[in-house]
């Protein structure tokens, strides 16, 4: 869902006026109105505001695809991105280059992933990378997993990582 329906939604369930929820983020009532109705799009750092004052995740105001990597959070397009299973089965939930024949190919920290990642969002985004490392920093976990846990929802990189 949009941010302009799903902020319209959060700030209603919460008994928020366009006034109250401006004055916690120290804008105008008008700046609320046009993000609700798509007129313009919050920044990610106001993104980030309006997600600690409605006390929500940030990927909670995000649009997230059904179907991704839940490794390194890239979009499925095509059946041959899924990865396998040691007995050669096909497992869905992530792609060829993050898990393979029943094992991760590789381990990463959360520094490395947003420094590879950034500036493809960034780009793909145009925003600037500080503006994208600042998103990464504030939905990714601090800590990457490893074994069958290791699971990051990374909401937009599954829409900008191309392997």
């Amino acid at each position: 869902m949009p941010i302009k329906d799903v902020l319209s939604q959060l700030r209603r369930e919460r008994g928020l006026t366009q006034e109250e929820l401006a004055g916690k983020l120290f804008v105008t009532r008008q700046a609320v109105s046009r993000w609700e109705t798509g007129e313009t799009t919050p920044g990610i750092d106001m993104t980030k505001l309006i997600a600690l004052a409605l006390d929500v995740p940030v990927t909670a105001l995000l649009e997230m695809p059904e179907h991704y990597c839940q490794s390194c959070g890239m979009m499925f397009t095509a059946s041959d991105q899924f990865a396998r299973e040691a007995d050669g089965s096909v497992t869905e939930e992530f792609c060829r280059w993050c898990y393979d024949a029943g094992a991760y190919t590789y381990e990463t920290s959360m520094d490395a992933m947003i420094e590879e990642c950034a500036p493809r969002m960034a780009e793909a985004m145009g925003w600037t990378n500080d503006e994208a490392v600042s998103l990464l920093g504030a939905v990714l976990p601090a800590h990457i997993p490893s074994g069958n846990t290791r699971r990051i929802h990374l909401l937009l990189l599954m829409k900008l990582a191309r392997f």
